[in-house]
């Protein structure tokens, strides 16, 4: 009798990434997996040691996407930029791997090339080199905690989303101005926390950039 086919370390990554389509990573398990492939778990765990090893993975596998054909163009504010919306993008196709990235990070050669890239942008923007990681630490948790709430954003349902639009709307609309001037007072200009995000993420990413210029060039 022929024995269980053994499926390599990217056959599992590729089943993992269709699976999380249609499911998100809290109902995700390796038991389902393993039931997808067609073998038990205990075989996947010779490739992962855990759950969280093997989400990790994945989300390493987006970072690696969103850096196929990149090269650095621009000075180095451009370059960062342009590494941040990749990362957004791959993330906006894979949301509920976004929220794995910004909780557990990720190892492997797609964050070996974002690191490097953004390290290598500071280095050329002048900043003395003792300086360098605590600047990238905060433009890791900016874009990190950026995209994995964009990322929750887009994981909910349509129902979900007129509910919440029907929450806004009696929560800003319906507010006393006695009690909340400002916000009666701004209420119709007030937008969702949905609403215009790309340009929210480039204005706050660009204000950061505008941050550490201001620290090699100080007025």
């Amino acid at each position: 009798m022929a024995g269980r086919r053994r499926w390599s370390t990217e056959e599992i990554l590729d089943a993992a990434v269709e699976l999380l389509r249609t499911s998100d990573t809290e109902t995700f398990s390796v038991r389902k997996l393993g039931a997808v492939l067609g073998t038990d778990s205990s075989s996947l765990y010779r490739h992962f040691r855990s759950k969280t090893e093997l989400l990790r993975a994945v989300a390493d596998r987006i970072l690696l996407a969103s850096m196929d054909g990149y090269r650095a163009e621009g000075d180095w504010k451009q370059r960062i930029t342009a590494v941040a919306l990749r990362v957004r993008e791959a993330f906006g196709q894979q949301p509920q791997l976004a929220a794995v990235w910004g909780r557990y990070a990720s190892g492997g050669a797609g964050s070996r090339l974002v690191v490097e890239e953004v390290l290598q942008a500071l280095r050329a923007s002048g900043l003395p080199d003792e300086d360098i990681p605590a600047r990238y630490h905060r433009l890791a948790v900016l874009i990190a905690a950026l995209v994995a709430s964009e990322a929750g954003v887009s994981t909910i349902t349509p129902g979900e989303y007129e509910q919440g639009m029907e929450l806004f709307r009696v929560t800003v609309l319906g507010a006393d101005p006695e009690r909340f001037p400002a916000l009666a007072h701004f209420a119709r200009d007030v937008r969702p926390l949905g609403v215009d995000r790309r340009a929210a993420f480039e204005e706050i990413l660009a204000a950061q950039l505008a941050h550490i210029e201001a620290a090699i060039c100080p007025s």
